[in-house]
């Protein structure tokens, strides 16, 4: 009895403060009347204050009531002042207009905002939280840093900007296949998951990505299944409703010409029709003979504000590529890595390139119910299509010659999907509520032809890596059969995938002591049904919750703690018979984050252990069977750090350091491929990265510049199993790179050198072959980059 009057004591006091207290809500406009984002307002002699929305709008809840005086301010823009009284119980509403219009308030943002660091997520990642105030490790790689590394695309040296992140097994710039925290994260783009097949997607050309987001662990707002190692978001570009563009060119070693078109602009004089549209077309060679990598793409957007509080967004997209078969990126030789040359290749010139089309389509309906509410409806079609083939030896010898091979590669991927959400806030108390509730459901197709293969060389003519003699195959060029549609040869070829699954979830952000601490509750229930290679499907039902708690000591610094839960369905025959379960992994993580220098540069600090459970392996009692059994499980667990941002003016920085241990710590009897202690397959232990840009600002050299970097991999596990001596595991690995930049008023000319030390860099493992006596033989394998190579970009905003 005594507990609980001392609750309702604690209700009534709570209570009794809050009604105390008023709220006061506005909006911020532009000289010509269009909505001002990003706009300071601060309550002056108090702590208290907001930023204003997309549609201008601002809200600061639990002031006292009496008297006060705002604050409006925004970079280069004159600070307003302007009395409000509040009134106890009741909400104050006012309004303010700027002096400057739209266009030039968006050339404020551009010249003075921190381009390396960023403090919200996009919308599509659903939360309404500052990353500051998320209780996960969510980085943000900026437009700014992929333009100053000149990144062009998913594939081309973008892990370097995120802690733990590394590429093995990456099929060149065909897919990214992105490795973190023990595991291939999954891929997503403006919220949607993009993952139909182990292998894709076909990587992102930077020509019309505005930013990635990388979520670090499992994201129950954003996964209806994946693995629980995380995701990263790619974020397309969208109009910004100033009319503008930007035009640039690039060439550099290797024979690599590209251009981009960026458009921007409006449609509509009133500027509720929008339009961004960006071009792009690359030839790129290879420091391999007979490789290439050409590729265009179209991406269009279009935005619509349909009234006041209703805005419609779509977006088209397409990719072409026409490249290299896949193979010829692996270099095979039973006598260990790098023991031939950087640019031996095994593919004969004359192959047929491999044809890639994507296709993708989004639909992006926003409306706001009110001021708290916004309810959020969006649509993505996506289709992919692929003629190609791959190579792959057929064996290998102990003099390192070997009987190439090369297979067929056609495949088709579709997939639809549609997401509705709703993001709102209310208040019971002296209780915040931010709340996220929203059901996610997709359907994907994968089918696959691999059934065809042909040998390029006779067993009397084996190809020699040590003296290659290139030219036409001495067993001729493959020809393969094409007559049947891919459908029918992909059932054949048990190259079939499907996936259907419905996902809802319901998510509350509870603000404690002024929103000082933060205690999110959340949970997401699927139901999916997958099929893979060809097998019935298998269903799953599962339920993840999510507990997070974020506290801000200060307004500059929060600590966090993190349990979430991700699932992901696997096919297969279990010789028990039992059912196949899905892989489940639990995260635990804590952290902490800090903006410094009035938040221009923040570090990020993260300590987390994820467990997988219940992973297949192939059934060692019953070897080329079909059947499976579980591994164990699998723990991954290390310390991220990562700091981003303006450190002084001109000079920016982004870095980071992961530590990442990733091993077996159960194995089912009976099962061989692994051990207890085993690391898993394409990690590094030690990763660490920096890029640090700096920009004269003012003087004779004003506008020039000077920029560079490291990437180092420590105690590399290979891409397949280590044996415990490691005797097949990879060497370290340290990459230098640098440049320098010019830029005034319209024009940028940007030089980087890349691999400025010209080492022998590579990433592989092991495969297991067999002589051309049928003798079991293991091989190493690996994967070269280009020595030192430039690379000269020229820019013009317009």
């Amino acid at each position: 009895m005594k507990k609980i009057l001392i609750l309702l004591l604690l209700v009534c006091s709570v209570t009794a403060a809050f009604a105390q207290t008023g709220k006061i809500t506005g909006q911020i406009l532009s000289s010509d009347g269009q909505p001002a984002e990003q706009v300071s307002v601060g309550i002056k002699g108090s702590s208290k204050g907001a930023v204003s929305d997309e549609r201008g709008r601002f809200s600061i809840e639990k002031v006292k009531a009496g008297s006060h005086i705002l604050l409006v301010s925004f970079v280069g823009v004159a600070t307003q002042e302007r009395e409000v009284e509040v009134v106890a119980g009741e909400t104050a509403e006012i309004s303010f207009t700027l002096t400057e219009s739209a266009n030039e308030l968006q050339e404020v943002i551009v010249k003075g905002a921190n381009q390396y660091k960023s403090d919200q997520v996009s919308p599509s990642l659903k939360l309404m939280t500052p990353i500051l105030e998320t209780p996960q490790n969510v980085q943000v790689v900026t437009g700014k840093v992929l333009a100053d590394q000149q990144v062009i695309s998913m594939s081309d040296g973008l892990v370097r900007n995120v802690s733990g992140a590394t590429r093995v097994e990456h099929w060149g710039d065909m897919y990214a296949n992105i490795t973190m925290r023990g595991s291939q994260i999954q891929a997503f783009r403006n919220g949607f998951n993009v993952v139909n097949s182990f292998w894709g997607p076909l990587t992102e050309d930077m020509s019309f990505v505005d930013h990635i987001e990388f979520v670090k662990g499992p994201a129950g707002f954003m996964l209806a299944n994946g693995d629980p190692s995380g995701l990263y978001n790619v974020v397309t570009k969208k109009p910004t409703g100033e009319n503008k563009g930007e035009a640039s060119f690039t060439m550099g070693s290797f024979d690599l010409y590209r251009a981009t078109l960026d458009l921007d602009g409006k449609l509509s004089k009133d500027g509720k029709f929008l339009y961004r549209l960006n071009l792009a077309a690359q030839n790129k060679g290879s420091f391999r003979p007979n490789e290439y990598n050409n590729r265009y793409s179209i991406a269009p957007v279009i935005t619509y504000q349909i009234d006041e509080k209703t805005k419609l967004t779509a977006e088209y997209a397409l990719q072409y590529a026409k490249m290299t078969d896949v193979g010829s990126y692996y270099v095979f030789s039973p006598e260990g890595y790098a023991t031939l040359p950087r640019n031996f290749t095994s593919t004969p010139p004359g192959l047929k390139p491999t044809k890639i089309t994507d296709h993708s389509i989004f639909v992006n309906l926003q409306h706001e119910l009110n001021q708290d509410w916004k309810i959020t409806a969006q649509l993505a079609y996506l289709n992919y299509k692929m003629a190609g083939s791959s190579q792959w030896p057929w064996l290998v010898n102990h003099d390192a010659t070997m009987q190439r091979g090369v297979g067929l590669w056609d495949a088709k991927s579709e997939m639809t999907l549609g997401q509705v959400f709703v993001n709102g806030k209310v208040n019971t108390g002296g209780v915040v509520h931010r709340l996220l509730g929203g059901i996610d459901v997709g359907t994907k197709e994968y089918f696959a032809d691999w059934s065809q293969s042909r040998a390029l060389d006779t067993l009397g003519g084996l190809f020699n890596p040590k003296n290659p003699v290139y030219g036409v195959p001495n067993n001729g060029y493959p020809v393969f059969d094409r007559s049947l549609n891919l459908e029918a040869r992909a059932v054949g070829a048990g190259g079939l995938m499907d996936q259907k699954y419905t996902g809802l979830y319901v998510q509350d952000e509870l603000g404690f002591l002024d929103n000082k601490i933060r205690l999110t509750i959340a949970g997401r229930y699927t139901h999916l049904s997958q099929a893979q290679w060809g097998a019935a499907p298998d269903k799953a039902d599962h339920f993840t919750p999510r507990l997070g708690l974020s506290i801000s000591l200060d307004k500059n610094t929060s600590v966090y703690a993190l349990y979430d839960q991700a699932f992901l369905p696997q096919s297969g025959r279990l010789s028990s018979g039992r059912k196949v379960q899905p892989v489940t992994g639990n995260n635990t993580e804590f952290g902490f984050k800090r903006d410094w220098a009035e938040g221009r540069w923040n570090t990020t600090l993260a300590f987390y252990r994820i467990l997988k459970n219940n992973e297949l392996t192939g059934d060692p009692t019953r070897p080329n069977s079909g059947f499976s059994v579980e591994l164990g499980q699998k723990r991954a667990q290390g310390v991220e750090f990562d700091v981003r941002g303006s450190l002084l003016p001109g000079l920016n920085l982004t870095a980071n350091y992961a530590y990442t241990n990733s091993e077996v710590t159960k194995v089912t009897e009976g099962v061989t491929v692994a051990t207890v202690g085993d690391p898993i397959p394409g990690f590094a232990k030690h990763t660490a990265n920096g890029w640090l840009s700096y920009k004269v600002q003012k003087g004779g050299l004003k506008g020039a510049g000077i920029s560079g970097g490291f990437t180092y991999l420590g105690d590399r596990a290979t891409s397949t199993w280590s044996d415990k001596d490691d005797t097949y595991n990879l060497p370290d690995y340290f990459k230098l790179d640098g440049g320098v930049f010019w830029e005034k008023d319209k024009i940028r000319l940007t030089l980087n050198v890349f691999n400025i030390l010209d080492k022998y860099l590579y990433s592989g493992g092991t495969y297991n072959f067999v002589t051309d006596t049928g003798n079991p033989i293991t091989s190493y394998y690996w994967q070269a980059e280009p020595p030192r190579n430039y690379r000269l970009s020229i820019s013009y905003k317009f």
